[in-house]
C-alpha cells in the first residue's frame, strides 16, 4: 500500500504538466491562435483532415476569425487553454 501511495505521489506532478493529453490538439489550437501563422500555412497544416472545399472554407473562416482579433484577445485565449485543460471537467480525461 505504501508503494502504491509513493507511485501516485511521483506520478501526480507528471500528470499536472500533461496539458490536454494530445499534443496535436494543442498544436492546432496554438496555430489557430497565433497571428503569425499565415492562412496558407494553417490550411496546409490541416489539409490532411479536410474532406473537400467546404471544410477548407470552414478552416479558412476559423483562422480568419482569430486573425481579426486584437493581440490582447489572442493572448487571453492562449492563457485560457491551460485553464481549460486543468479544469475539473477535463480532469477525467
Amino acid at each position: 500500500m505504501k508503494l502504491m501511495r509513493i507511485l501516485v505521489l511521483v506520478a501526480l506532478p507528471l500528470s499536472c504538466f500533461a496539458g490536454s493529453g494530445c499534443s496535436f490538439l494543442e498544436e492546432v489550437v496554438n496555430k489557430t491562435i497565433d497571428p503569425q501563422v499565415s492562412m496558407d500555412e494553417y490550411q496546409n497544416f490541416l489539409k490532411p483532415f479536410s474532406s473537400g472545399p467546404e471544410s477548407e472554407q470552414a478552416i479558412a473562416e476559423l483562422k480568419q476569425c482569430f486573425l481579426s482579433q486584437s493581440n490582447e484577445t489572442l493572448h487571453n485565449a492562449a492563457a485560457m487553454m491551460p485553464m481549460l485543460y486543468e479544469s475539473r471537467s477535463c480532469a477525467a480525461f
